[in-house]
């Protein structure tokens, strides 16, 4: 269920400052509204030329929907509004964010609207004051003019992933191996016995042994090459191109020398 939180502020840096932290704490910013002392009203491209509502009545239009049956509330709101320079609304998902969208408003500033509405009724009563609506004399036509703020938020981008794992791969070495290899030859001769001969006459054993070598295999680790992961910042000027609103007041003099019939007249001073 969404619900929908309003802060009004006397200084609109206030209400910038609310407006960053609601964002520091994870409210999108697309479901924020900071105005200048107006709320957003219907399209006015799709009204019908004379039928548009006046500043004051989509002020009132909005808080009276926005409390439904509770007029008090809509018509507190209505007045601070009036004296309000900058409306922050806050639409929220849950009772949970409503509340700590609420404090936030509180912590930076936003108005006590029953604390404000007491001044204005006490003020009005001190000096006598009446509303257009008592008189029909006077009225204030406010001229509101919409700024752009230009903020920006981080998004990725893209990036890259690293990733490294063992491999193995069949490789090959040549080496020459040396092996020795007994022999014994008899060979047929015929000499005379020389003293040598008659000492080595005599039972005896000779052993004699072959060696032979054989592969050795070993392994060692050596880095070949090494991958540098890292990040280059740079920056870029964008411009934002975007339209603003504000209200043009259009005075036109009028012709006063046309005849009035006197009953016309009457009616008009009734007013």
């Amino acid at each position: 269920m969404t619900h929908t939180v309003v802060g009004l502020f006397d200084d609109r840096d206030d209400a910038q400052s609310a407006m960053e932290e609601l964002i520091e704490e994870g409210f999108v910013k697309e479901n924020l509204d900071l105005s200048n002392r107006r709320l957003a009203g219907p399209d006015e491209d799709n009204i019908v030329e004379g039928e548009k509502p006046g500043i004051g009545d989509r002020i009132s239009n909005f808080f009276n929907s926005l409390f439904g049956g509770d007029e008090t509330t809509a018509r507190n709101y209505t007045y601070a509004a009036e004296q309000a320079e900058a409306i922050l609304t806050v639409h929220a998902d849950s009772d949970e964010r409503a509340e700590l969208a609420q404090e936030i408003l509180d912590r930076n500033g936003a108005m006590d609207i029953d604390e404000r509405s007491e001044e204005i009724a006490r003020g009005a009563a001190a000096t006598g004051r009446t509303t257009d609506a008592d008189t029909g004399t006077k009225r204030t036509i406010p001229v509101v003019q919409e700024d752009l703020d230009v903020g920006k938020r981080a998004v990725q981008r893209g990036g890259a992933r690293i990733r490294s794992r063992i491999v193995e791969k069949p490789v090959e070495e040549s080496v020459r191996l040396r092996e020795e290899h007994v022999t014994v030859n008899r060979r047929p001769v015929d000499r005379e016995v020389t003293k040598g001969d008659l000492e080595n006459f005599r039972p005896g054993e000779m052993e004699i042994t072959e060696r032979a070598e054989v592969p050795v295999v070993g392994k060692r680790a050596r880095v070949v090459e090494e991958v540098e992961v890292g990040k280059e910042v740079t920056e870029r000027d964008e411009t934002v191109r975007d339209t603003v609103k504000g209200t043009q007041v259009d005075v036109e003099n009028l012709d006063r020398s046309t005849d009035v019939p006197p009953d016309t007249k009457a009616k008009r001073a009734r007013k």
